[in-house]
């Protein structure tokens, strides 16, 4: 009932499709992040910088908090948040009363010292992107695994290409699928290599409190440590009080562009069965239509590709937006980085839904090789090239007259081949014997190539 009355498809409809990311982009997962932050650097400042006395025993405790956190837990730091009416402060008094009670009142003010609220926001962003990125380039290698093997299984299939949406030169099914394979791989090696980044220098990004109380400390060289060793992020200094974010509009635009190519796929997957190249498996129980009992739409690549969109617009503005703030600070971006959590729920929907999609085609032989049977006019292309290497007069108009906006049947071939004057009889026969769905070219050493390449 309660996703019924949802006013998000993700936490609606989609629901249990996007549940792997309610621990991380949730509200529960932004505060349990903040807590394990926190409790990192009350830690570091103990025992790293040596601020106070503290036992190993201390420690586990203080672990504790961050590990037994739970839903219960973060509805205490809510109930906390609606007396100071600040999210960040809730966490630290949270954090601070879990102390108390385990007989650590000692390092009660050691809690978010000398750290500003977006200290401990950006980083917690910073995990919970570095999560959700995990999980996304995991489903994203499943449907890149996906495409390869439909491209080793169809590396020989002949099938005739559409350009501009007409008849074109042959290929190969498997072909087809191994160029989007080769463009998502080569999206996903870029997204694999950008850095998650953090910051943690105070105010206004200068280490000001820090270095005012505790001048012989390399505050720097701690920062690097702290964001690098307990974190395990990328440390960024030059700030203002907030992360300028180009690691999260690099993610963006690298999702964008992967999103952008899966559209592609998805289009192209729903022509070729508008073609009839694929049939779709069909479920027991399942309707295609309302009225007209006898469809079987192509309603996965569909919502896929309508998925993509909204998820790609979030994406364009989050890449944009988060990179600007007034002067030290403002707080247009902490409401707009909220919404990360719906571009990885759009994201994940649409993967899924397109490997839906290409789990259920069936290849239909028939259909491919008979518009290949049909369109002897394809062989145009590789006639002309004959006739220019063996000087025959004006090659590509001839080949127009004969076979532009026409049906050419092999026949009608063989007449015009006979007719030329100056192609020995060897090659004429050669051209003769030639069938539309011969004519591939290297398509199939080309998907030999990829795997060869990849492999090694």
């Amino acid at each position: 009932m309660n996703q019924l009355k949802a006013i998000s498809v993700v936490d609606g409809r989609y629901a249990s499709k996007t549940k792997l990311f309610q621990n991380i982009f949730s509200e529960y997962g932004l505060i349990k992040h903040r807590v394990i932050v926190e409790i990192e650097w009350l830690k570091f400042i103990l025992k790293e910088l040596q601020l106070e006395t503290i036992t190993d025993l201390e420690i586990n405790k203080i672990n504790k908090i961050k590990d037994d956190f739970n839903l219960d837990s973060a509805v205490k730091v809510k109930e906390i948040e609606n007396i100071t009416n600040h999210d960040v402060k809730a966490v630290e008094y949270f954090i601070k009363e879990q102390l108390e009670n385990n007989n650590l009142l000692k390092f009660k003010e050691w809690v978010h010292f000398a750290l500003t609220s977006e200290d401990i926001n950006n980083t917690a962003y910073a995990l919970m992107l570095k999560e959700g990125s995990f999980i996304i380039m995991d489903l994203l290698r499943n449907f890149l695994n996906k495409l390869e093997e439909l491209a080793k299984k169809y590396k020989k299939t002949p099938m005739m290409s559409k350009t501009h949406g007409q008849p074109a030169s042959p290929t190969t099914v498997g072909k087809e699928f191994i160029n989007f394979a080769w463009r998502i791989k080569k999206e996903l090696t870029n997204l694999s290599k950008i850095d998650v980044e953090a910051k943690l220098n105070g105010a206004t990004g200068n280490y000001n409190a820090h270095s005012f109380v505790f001048p012989h400390i390399n505050w720097i060289n701690a920062s690097q440590k702290f964001i690098s060793e307990y974190l395990k992020l990328k440390p960024i200094f030059f700030t203002t009080q907030i992360n300028p974010n180009s690691y999260i509009s690099e993610i963006m635009h690298s999702l964008i562009r992967i999103s952008a190519i899966m559209i592609d796929l998805d289009r192209d997957m729903w022509g070729y069965i508008s073609f009839g190249y694929f049939k779709q498996k069909t479920k027991k129980g399942e309707v295609g239509s309302s009225t007209m009992p006898h469809k079987v739409n192509p309603i996965d690549f569909e919502n896929s590709e309508g998925n993509l969109g909204m998820a790609i617009s979030l994406m364009e503005h989050l890449s944009v937006k988060l990179l600007n703030s007034r002067f030290q600070r403002d707080l247009s971006d902490s409401t707009v980085l909220r919404n990360l959590g719906l571009v990885f729920s759009y994201l994940v929907i649409s993967i899924n839904s397109s490997l839906k999609g290409l789990n259920k085609l069936e290849l239909n032989e028939e259909i491919i090789n008979s518009d290949l049977e049909n369109n002897y006019e394809l062989l145009a292309e590789p006639f002309q090239m004959i006739m220019r290497v063996y000087k025959e007069d004006s090659p590509y108009e001839k080949l127009k007259e004969l076979t532009r906006g026409k049906k050419v049947s092999k026949n009608d071939l063989i007449k015009f081949i006979d007719k030329l004057e100056n192609i020995p009889s060897e090659v004429k026969n050669k051209m003769k014997a030639l069938n539309p769905k011969h004519y591939i070219g290297k398509a199939s050493e080309l998907v030999d190539i990829y795997f060869k390449f990849f492999n090694d």
